[in-house]
């Protein structure tokens, strides 16, 4: 099983190699990142919809410590 400091580091940066292939690849790359059949845009995606479900995470984990120490 991966440790959370290698998932933390791993993730960016797979999520970076995807937006810099699907730029390298798509000749229209930031237009053509409107339409969600294409690769692009799950390689802009990703790097935003991670950090927000970490964040969110973390929130309930601290609101389940709160509420049990009240």
């Amino acid at each position: 099983m991966l440790s959370l400091s290698t998932i933390t580091i791993l993730i960016p940066v797979i999520s970076l190699f995807g937006l810099l292939c699907s730029a390298a690849m798509d000749e229209n790359f930031p237009q053509g990142c409107t339409s969600t059949g294409s690769l692009c845009f799950y390689s802009l995606l990703l790097p935003v919809t991670i950090p927000v479900y970490v964040f969110f995470h973390l929130w309930k984990w601290m609101g389940i410590k709160l509420f049990r120490h009240n």
